[in-house]
This record gives C-alpha cells, sequence and structure tokens, in this order.
C-alpha cells in the first residue's frame, strides 16, 4: 500500500472513510508522544475497520442513559480530579464557533498535545477536547459535558490509560460498558455523526502490559465492528520496530 496516495476521489469531505484516512495519515505523523501515557501521532494511511454489515443484535445496543456506569464513590473521585480541566474545556465553548461539519475529538494527553491539529486535520474544522491522563471511567463520567454543546460530522475518541500493568487496571467488562456508553451519548446527540476509535500505541513505559492492552484494542475493534457508523483505527504497528519493540524516538515523557 502507497500509505502517502491522495485520499479517493470518490470520498467526499463528510464521509468517515475520507475522515478516517486523513486521520490516519496524521495520527501516523511523529508530533507529541506521551510516553507515561502512550499517544497516537505517525503520518502513513492505512484501512479503517468498519462494522460489519451484519452486527450482532446484542452487542449494537449503544444508547444513552442517564446514570453514568460507575460507582457514586468513584464518580467523586474522577469529579475531584478532573472537574477543573472540564471547566477549563467548558469556557473554550463560549468564543467556539458552530460548525456542523466539525470533528470532535476526546479522550486523554495525545488529544490534549496535539498542537498541530487544525493543521494536520485541514480543511476539517476540530474540537478538540482531551485532558490529560484521562481513562474512559472518566471520559464517561464527563461525556455528556464534552459532546452535547458540540455539532459535528464525527468523533474521534483515544484513550490509553486504563491499563498500564497497576493494580488499580481496568477490566475488559468495566472498559466495554463504558466505551459504548460514550458512543451512545454521542449516538444521543448527534445520531448522524461518525465515531472512531483510536487503537492504544506501545510506548516503552507500559511495554511490560502490552498483551492486556492488546486485549483493549482487540475489545474496541470488536465494539467498531459490531456498532453501526463506528469506525476502529488501526496505529500500533507503526510504533514497533523490525523487533516488535516500541519506537523511543516517536515518545517523549509526560
Amino acid at each position: 500500500m502507497n500509505y502517502n496516495k491522495s485520499l479517493d476521489s470518490s470520498m467526499t469531505p463528510t464521509d468517515p472513510a475520507c475522515i478516517g484516512t486523513l486521520l490516519m495519515r496524521q495520527l501516523l505523523t511523529p508530533i507529541v508522544f506521551c510516553v507515561a501515557f502512550s499517544a497516537i501521532h505517525t503520518a502513513k494511511a492505512q484501512d479503517v475497520a468498519a462494522p460489519s454489515d451484519e452486527p450482532k443484535a446484542a452487542a449494537v445496543t449503544t444508547a444513552a442513559s442517564d446514570e453514568v456506569p460507575v460507582t457514586a464513590a468513584d464518580r467523586d473521585a474522577i469529579f475531584k480530579r478532573w472537574q477543573r480541566d472540564i471547566v477549563s474545556l467548558e469556557k473554550e465553548n463560549e468564543s467556539l464557533e458552530s460548525n456542523e461539519d466539525a470533528i470532535l475529538f476526546i479522550g486523554s494527553s495525545s488529544i490534549r498535545r496535539w498542537d498541530t491539529i487544525a493543521t494536520d486535520m485541514a480543511p476539517f474544522r476540530c474540537i478538540e477536547r482531551g485532558y490529560g491522563g484521562s481513562k474512559f471511567s472518566d471520559v464517561a463520567v464527563f461525556a455528556k459535558r464534552l459532546i452535547e454543546p458540540h455539532e459535528y460530522r464525527a468523533m474521534v475518541m483515544f484513550v490509553a490509560n486504563d491499563v498500564s500493568g497497576r493494580p488499580g487496571d481496568h477490566s475488559l467488562d468495566k472498559i466495554e460498558t463504558w466505551v459504548r456508553y460514550i458512543i451512545g451519548v454521542s449516538r444521543a446527540h448527534q445520531p448522524d455523526a461518525a465515531v472512531l476509535i483510536v487503537e492504544i500505541t506501545p510506548c516503552e513505559s507500559r511495554f511490560g502490559a502490552w498483551d492486556k492492552i492488546r486485549a483493549v484494542n482487540a475489545l474496541l475493534k470488536e465494539i467498531a465492528l459490531t456498532t453501526p457508523d463506528t469506525y476502529f483505527i488501526p496505529t500500533a504497528e507503526h510504533y514497533l520496530s523490525a523487533d516488535d519493540s516500541p519506537r523511543p524516538e516517536l515518545f517523549v515523557a509526560d
């Protein structure tokens, strides 16, 4: 595959495949990478895994619920840690012009630190709503505040902190519940907007847990394949050297 080829002329700017191809090209460009939390940027394009034609009936139910699927204690802890960051992001909404063809980016430090996102993703207007260190549980708690103020053609999500090889790692069942909840919030708010989930990347500081992180990636891909208008963007292979070890030049301390 020619990773630097132009977008297919048959694609429209609002086609998820077009967004995915452009996103792949930019997510694979060495920009800012986070050793402590994994990251997402390098510059080659690759096929996007799209939903299957016959999604599993039980798996595609992704409705937004008024009840965030976390315990009250966890919700309180999440509010205490992240409330200031979310309020800061909400203040940015005051000067944001509405654009129904925008792309909303949510997630952790690789979204927050993507300083060249406006140039990299042109001509799409980007709404950057990432905050460093977030987990799917955190994003779920703040999902409505991060998502509902905006109009967008697609939502891109990159979260890399639920599994790092530590005792407090989240289970696959919990991660699936939170991811489906977040997708449900987006679907309830913007029913026609695509959701693109970016694969978690392998970094040196967490490579000891890579097998567990790969299991999370497999789960995210399965969610994409079984949920309408949801896409999985594979990137991890580009962060590995020929001997399948992380490429340290693509990461910085965070």
